[in-house]
């Protein structure tokens, strides 16, 4: 597999993740069993997960979508974070399933979780596909995470490269690590 000249990586396999989500599926189905949750995925990276998982949940839901921005076109966060899309559904008195791509910084994660509770829910709830091993600018509440990944930018699974392509990739990948000047 290669991006514009870079050999790519598979870190994740589209098997794995389809078997993962599923189990989360099913979890989540025990847990909001008798509950009408809200679904809200965090747009964009989080929209196939959230995909994935809601046809997997055996319950009665309602999506709602949210969209923040704290990358821009980089492959680091900028530590601002911009609300770019809001949800039409008052959410006083619902059980939440946030859904999220990748946590990191925890920056985006944080003013996302402070804004939903501020809407006064019967509960929230956060899973996360990806946990990045990095130090925390700040603490945040993840109940569920999926996968633990070193330091490296990833794309794929809904998740894009610089430049927004690839996020059709059924794998998760990054591009591949080189030893130094030579490749090796």
């Amino acid at each position: 597999m290669d991006l514009n000249g870079a050999e790519l990586e598979v870190l994740i396999p589209a098997e794995e993740i389809d078997r993962r989500v599923r189990g989360l599926g099913r979890e989540l189905s025990r847990t909001y069993q008798g509950e009408r949750p809200v679904v809200i995925p965090l747009l964009r990276g989080g929209f196939m997960f959230a995909a994935d998982l809601v046809r997997s949940m055996d319950v009665e839901l309602q999506v709602e979508f949210l969209g923040a921005a704290s990358y821009g076109d980089q492959t680091s966060s900028s530590g601002e974070v911009r609300l770019t899309l809001d949800t039409s559904l008052p959410l006083a008195g619902r059980h939440i399933l946030l859904v999220e791509d990748i946590v990191d910084t925890g920056l985006t994660l944080a003013y996302i979780q402070k804004l939903l509770i501020s809407r006064e829910p019967a509960s929230l709830r956060t899973v996360v596909l990806l946990d990045k091993e990095v130090p925390r600018k700040v603490e945040v509440e993840v109940d569920r995470r999926l996968f633990h990944i070193p330091d490296r930018f990833v794309f794929g699974y809904g998740l894009d490269s610089p430049g927004g392509y690839d996020r059709n990739l059924r794998d998760i990948v990054a591009v591949r690590e080189t030893d130094g000047p030579s490749g090796r």
